[in-house]
């Protein structure tokens, strides 16, 4: 015990002395940190979604890099051939050098930690498991370490094989690159690859429920750091004039591959891993793509009104919508914490304080002129983006949320009844203000968004009758640069962080939710 201490200092203190070590053990992983931070710099809350993905860089680069690179060049000066005439077990020695770059990628991990908290992010919910979920990866991608330290004959070929392992597992394994943003075949590849385990279990540490729902992904972990332990164990070379092409024992390689095939396999067979459903090509572009594609080219509509949003509903003083009390509380049900499945078929309340509707009325114009005919002609439901993409998702009904999103999304339904934006005269711009509910969420892409919709719709259906939400929503559809954005100063009031500074994202997003509503009401859409 004693000479493995003594060899863990040693290495500790040569890493440190090493300041291109140095640098790429702590400045490599503060690099991607920024790059994230820039690159999801409109998030609400700052890279908290993402601490799995570095993370997980960090301990794949060490492994892939740090690790291999050390012993290579080790080999290649002959210490390890001088290790093995010392009167020490080998295994030590070996053993050794893996818990210090343990020790090297653990502190590489605080210090990113770190520097996301001093960015904004808050605090890991659950910060033990968090730790117990990173010694599981580097266990895992250190295994990967000794097997590639294993193959190599010089440090050049560390730095391809390296690479070969490393970029792959950050485009199609699920580490760099959003599981939603693959297409279904590489959903199913990174099954295979121990990237989107280690995302996995570090991401429910940060902001879920903590290693309770990443058991499966922690035991893949544990298989394949064991596996590649064993192999490179049993492969290792000692002096770099034994070359791997004539070395024996080259079939132990194929344990460290069975395990990657066989958890592949058992994720698959048992579904454990969830193909989430690929964008539509219309989510590949930016949003102003999405909406535009979403219109067909049909003849010219009428400019929305600028003095009165509402069209021909006027203005007129006093409360629009009342609490859910009396004649629209006395049919609302009791929501769950759950996300609550989007109703088609509400009552048409009438809104206290409207004017009444004379016997003979004039003829419709502006949005209370359109019909289901205007609608099919000018809308393209096929080019909606898809309910479980990157834009506008909307969750299915049993999809439960975690409960520290059920708060929120309670908190949200509670407070929109009385939500001053909801309560204004113009039925135009108040439907407006309680898309925006949902469209808000959806721009700063936190996990909260997929429920949202569900909520917003089920208000609306509340406090507007469904043939005129129908006429609504297309009209918004069709104007997306419409109305004011006043309401976005009260997005916290319902619950929310804040407004995005980007309110042509809210105003694209705000059109798409529209016309995903109006598909579900007018049954162009499935629920």
């Amino acid at each position: 015990m004693t000479s493995v201490v003594y060899q863990l200092g040693v290495n500790l203190r040569l890493h440190f002395r090493n300041k291109m070590g140095l640098l790429y053990s702590y400045l490599f992983p503060a690099i991607f940190l920024v790059a994230f931070w820039v690159l999801y710099r409109t998030e609400e809350v700052p890279l908290a979604r993402h601490m799995g993905e570095l993370l997980t860089v960090t301990a794949l680069g060490g492994a892939c890099f740090g690790l291999p690179t050390s012993m290579v060049a080790e080999r290649e000066r002959g210490v390890w051939r001088r290790y093995r005439l010392a009167p020490v077990h080998i295994g030590s020695l070996v053993a050794s050098t893996v818990v210090a770059r343990y020790f090297l990628l653990l502190t590489a991990g605080v210090v990113q930690l770190a520097l996301a908290l001093a960015i904004g992010m808050p605090f890991p919910e659950h910060p033990l498991d968090l730790f117990v979920a990173f010694t599981f990866v580097c266990f895992a991608f250190l295994g990967l370490g000794l097997v590639i330290a294993t193959l190599a004959d010089n440090i050049p070929a560390v730095q391809a094989l390296g690479q070969c392992i490393f970029l792959p597992m950050l485009i199609i394994g699920g580490v760099a690159v959003r599981l939603a943003s693959l297409p279904e075949w590489a959903q199913h590849v990174s099954a295979f690859f121990p990237g989107r385990y280690a995302v996995d279990a570090l991401q429910a540490t940060v902001t879920g429920n903590g290693l309770n729902a990443t058991r499966f992904s922690l035991l893949a972990l544990l298989l394949i750091g064991a596996a590649g332990s064993l192999a490179g164990a049993k492969m290792f070379r000692w002096d770099a004039q034994q070359r791997f092409a004539r070395s024996r024992g080259k079939g132990w390689l194929g344990v460290a591959l069975v395990a990657w095939v066989a958890v592949g396999l058992l994720a698959e067979s048992n579904g454990i891993i969830s193909i989430v459903n690929p964008r539509t090509a219309e989510d590949q572009g930016s949003t102003d793509d999405i909406v535009a594609g979403l219109m067909r080219q049909g003849p010219a509509r009428p400019a929305e009104p600028t003095a009165a949003p509402g069209d021909s509903t006027p203005a007129t003083p006093g409360p629009a919508v009342p609490a859910d009390t009396g004649a629209v509380g006395a049919q609302t049900p009791v929501a769950t914490p759950g996300a609550p499945t989007i109703p088609t078929a509400p009552p048409a309340v009438p809104l206290p304080g409207a004017p009444a509707q004379p016997a003979a009325a004039a003829p419709a114009t502006g949005w209370q002129a359109a019909t289901l005919a205007d609608i099919e002609r000018d809308i393209d439901f096929s080019r909606v983006p898809s309910d479980q993409g990157v834009v506008s998702p909307i969750a299915p009904s049993d999809d439960v949320p975690q409960a520290d999103l059920a708060d929120q999304l309670q908190c949200i339904r509670t407070n929109i009844v009385v939500w001053g934006p909801g309560r204004t005269p113009d039925p135009i711009q108040r439907v407006r203000n309680y898309l925006y509910v949902a469209a808000v969420p959806d721009v700063f892409q936190i996990d909260l968004e997929r429920y949202v919709p569900a909520v917003v719709m089920e208000r609306l259906v509340q406090v507007t009758p469904r043939d005129e939400l129908i006429k609504i929503l297309y009209w918004i559809a069709m104007h997306p640069e419409g109305g004011d954005l006043n309401a976005l100063d009260e997005v916290r009031t319902v619950c929310l962080d804040g407004a995005p500074g980007d309110t042509e994202e809210v105003r694209n997003r705000t059109a798409i939710y529209a016309v995903k509503f109006l598909g579900r009401l007018t049954g162009k859409l499935g629920r």
